[in-house]
């Protein structure tokens, strides 16, 4: 699993590294063609990993309820971050990977409730959600880029 988190790790620094010196205006643009914008994409990594990982094992997701509605599966930019709340989701990309691992690693992910994704992946396992989580980062990263080279 080291390998996993490394992936997580590194492509996180790697999304921070691409929206570095975006002004706020930017991050929310919407360009044509798009539904979201960076800032959503954003928030939907930070909430889709707690949810895949945390809520699904029964545990208590380590991030806002409000952030976790407004940017789950399904849902659109409906209001703008403020340049204190956009920092404070970044520090929870950059942060959160390791709080994975510190807690994978404490064992307490016991259970695991099966998720059918709507990509065709099943999760059955924490370690599935990880790998998956990682594939998913991974698409969002790539609109992330498309978005930021048309704003």
């Amino acid at each position: 699993m080291t390998t996993q988190f490394d992936v997580l790790k590194k492509s996180r620094a790697l999304i921070l590294k691409v929206i570095d010196g975006l002004t706020i205006e930017q991050l929310h643009a919407i360009p044509t063609g798009f539904k979201n914008n960076i800032a959503w994409n954003v928030a939907h990594i930070v909430i889709t990993q707690q949810l895949l990982h945390y809520k699904l094992s029964g545990l208590d997701c380590l991030c806002p309820d409000e952030l976790i509605e407004e940017h789950k599966k399904g849902t659109l930019p409906t209001k703008n971050f403020t340049e204190e709340e956009f920092e404070e989701v970044k520090d929870l990309l950059a942060g959160l990977p390791d709080t994975l691992e510190e807690d994978f690693e404490a064992g307490i992910f016991e259970n695991y409730t099966e998720y059918p994704t709507s990509t065709g992946f099943v999760l059955n396992s924490i370690e599935t959600a990880i790998s998956f989580n990682n594939f998913h980062e991974g698409i969002h990263l790539g609109i992330i880029m498309c978005i930021k080279k048309l704003v």
